[in-house]
């Protein structure tokens, strides 16, 4: 991979660490803080600053993952924003929301940068005039922002999803797997993610998804 490559992987990546994940966390703090639990707050997290959010391992896998993969596809995840169940209303309704208001702020940042993209690729006469680094750069974070989303939604702890998972399970049923589900939580994302190798159950429904998203917000 060239320079001309390795650029706009980078620059999106740079502001997601910068924009995307103090916003997803900033989004976990601030549905918390309006349900009833100000830990997040007590913490320092209901903020926009990266730096309170920045988790180094989280970051490096991030870049790694997206560069090394052409801008493909990729992971990585920000400092966990603190939240105590026990001070939210609405019980595991409210942990839910909590959990869902991450994930749906990257659908939300995907959206806003895929309106001007649309528009330079809707008209070549802006797209020939519109720097190739630009529109690069722009396409890429709008797919990062979607995979984070897509994959946050799966329904495995410490996944964002588990969480709204549990919430629509029946009480009984879900007092009965979560702790199941949260212990070998972490095996399970392996299976899903990276078995079999090159055609995981995770990449083989995340694909799919991704391509619907990909061609409702840019037209690709």
């Amino acid at each position: 991979m060239d320079l001309d490559q390795i650029l706009p992987i980078a620059i999106a990546v740079a502001i997601m660490l910068l924009v995307g994940f103090p916003v997803h966390e900033f989004s976990h703090a601030l549905a918390a803080y309006r349900l009833g639990d100000g830990t997040a707050k007590l913490f320092g997290r209901l903020t926009l600053n990266p730096i309170v959010h920045f988790d180094p391992l989280g970051g490096i896998l991030l870049a790694v993952t997206f560069i090394g993969s052409g801008g493909a596809f990729g992971f990585g995840w920000a400092k966990p924003t603190p939240v105590n169940p026990a001070n939210l209303q609405g019980g595991h309704r409210g942990e839910a929301l909590v959990a869902a208001a991450g994930p749906l702020s990257n659908l939300v940042l995907a959206a806003l940068a895929a309106l001007p993209l649309r528009y330079i690729l809707s008209n070549p006469t802006i797209a020939a005039a519109v720097p190739e680094l630009v529109i690069r750069t722009l396409f890429i974070f709008v797919l990062i922002n979607l995979v984070l989303m897509v994959f946050n939604f799966f329904p495995i702890p410490p996944l964002d999803g588990s969480k709204v998972l549990f919430a629509l399970m029946p009480p009984r049923l879900a007092w009965k797997w979560r702790p199941i589900l949260e212990q070998y939580g972490f095996i399970l994302l392996l299976i899903v993610f990276f078995f079999p190798p090159g055609n995981s159950i995770g990449g083989r429904i995340i694909s799919p998804i991704l391509d619907g998203l990909l061609s409702l917000l840019v037209g690709v």
